[in-house]
This record gives C-alpha cells, structure tokens and sequence, in this order.
C-alpha cells in the first residue's frame, strides 16, 4: 500500500468510523480480501447517504452518541419509508417522529420488529441494545391530553437506552395528585414536565425537586393559551431555578436532552 493510500484511508477511518467498522476493513485488508481501493470504495457512503431529496447522516451516532432521528412529518410517505430503509440496512437504531398512520402500515409489513406508539405517533425499531444507566427518567404530564406529547418524550428516553416512569394527569388543578407521586419524581436523574392550559407544572415541581426539570409546553388549551405560546411564556418566566424549556409541543427535544443527562456520567 503507497503512502498516498494510506494516507487516505486513515484520514477517511478517523473521520467517519464506528470502531467495528474500522475494525473490519482493516482486517480484511490486511488478511487481503479486500483491496485498498475497494476499501476505500466502502467508505465513500460512511459520512451521509445521499438520496437526492435527503441525505442520511450516517456519522451522527459517531459524533453525537445517537443515530439521526427521522421527523415524518413534511415529508411523503415513500420518502421516509427509504430514509428508514437506509438506516435499518446499516443496523441503526431507528425512531421516526410524526408518523402518518399510511407510513405506519407499510413499516409494519415491511419489518415485524418495528414499535408504533399511535398516541406519540413514533415507530421505534431497535437494533441494537443500549445498555441502561442505573438511573431513571420521570415523564410527566399535567393532563391526560398532553398524553401524546408526554409519550413522545418517553418512547425518545427508551430508544436511547432510558429507563422512564411515566407519571399522567397531575397537573395544578388537582395538585393532591402530584404530591401522590412526588418521592417517584424526586428519585429521578431529570424531570420532563409537559403542561399545557397555563403551563404551570414545570414552575411547581422546579420548587419541589432538587434535579433539572425539562419544561414542554402543549398546544392544549382554550383560545387564550394560542396554541401554547401562553404555556411557552408562562414557563420561561418561571421564577423556579432548574428549568430549561424546549418548543411547544417538541416531546422528541425533551426526551433527547433528558438522555443526554441521564447518561452524563457514561
């Protein structure tokens, strides 16, 4: 192998590689089954897949931890049925967002394994096991109508290898019900708190626990709440410390970012 080549190839191998990747290129190289410019041929579709109307970021799980996520929705049903092709021949861990019910029936003949939430409105499939932290996260909603946001953030916790507690309909109208369950909130890493109305759970139970709470507010509400920009308003002046905020009804962004602290120390 010249040293141009092998130039190459390192620079491509620290670039985009998984290390089992790297792994068995180089070994079958070395044992010379694979040239090195078939090798090099192999790598070329490593950092993105481009499939002319989305290119699939195959070097995310690398850099970030996580594969890409897909968000259905915008998109057709024949489009993300091929991002979900593509990620699933590479043995990625798949979790589409936002999925019409039409995707859903051609992903369930199309793979058996895969998970549909119809109230998050996720298809999950798991190819590989992510081993669990030893702590949980608490999901919980304000009413029975942020349900589906709630479970959006829950079935996003799961995939990436969560253990979650889901704690539904305790919201302030009925602040008895969330007392109920407190010791289960504070025994958790984090905290996502889904409300929507006046948004006023996060603010509650930033002033009861001593973990970081994630605050999402819902599009459910009267004609006041505008489609959660009141909820969104009431929770970013929360006079509670220990809040951060994610966007009106973005169950998938509080999920995610209550992995990454649930995983901090891995």
């Amino acid at each position: 192998m010249s040293y141009l080549c092998r130039r190459k190839l390192l620079i491509l191998i620290f670039l985009y590689m998984t290390p089992d990747i790297i792994r068995h290129i180089l070994e079958t190289v070395r044992q010379g089954t694979q040239d090195v410019d078939s090798a090099l041929e192999q790598l070329k579709e490593l950092p993105f897949t481009d499939l002319g109307f989305a290119k699939v970021d195959n070097h995310r799980q690398l850099r970030t931890g996580y594969p890409e996520v897909i968000f259905c929705a915008g998109k057709t049903v024949e489009q993300s049925e091929e991002i979900i092709r593509q990620m699933y021949q590479r043995c990625s861990n798949v979790l589409a967002t936002r999925v019409q019910e039409e995707l859903w029936l051609r992903i369930n003949e199309l793979y058996p394994e895969a998970e549909y939430n119809k109230a998050a409105r996720t298809i999950a499939i798991r190819r590989n096991i992510i081993e669990a932290a030893s702590t949980y996260i608490s999901i919980v909603s304000a009413g029975t109508a942020d349900i589906p946001v709630a479970e959006e953030a829950a079935v996003t916790a799961e995939i990436f290898g969560n253990k979650v507690e889901r704690i539904y309909d305790v919201g302030v109208a009925g602040i008895h019900r969330l007392y109920s369950r407190l010791d289960l909130i504070r025994g958790a890493r984090v905290t996502v708190a889904v409300a929507g109305m006046e948004g006023a759970l996060p603010s509650v139970l930033g002033g009861l626990v001593d973990k970081p709470v994630i605050a999402v507010p819902t599009s459910i509400g009267y004609g006041a709440n505008f489609n959660g920009l009141s909820a969104l308003l009431t929770m970013l002046n929360s006079c509670a410390a220990g809040i951060s905020v994610v966007n009106i009804d973005n169950g998938f962004g509080a999920g995610y970012l209550a992995s990454r602290i649930n995983n901090i120390d891995k």
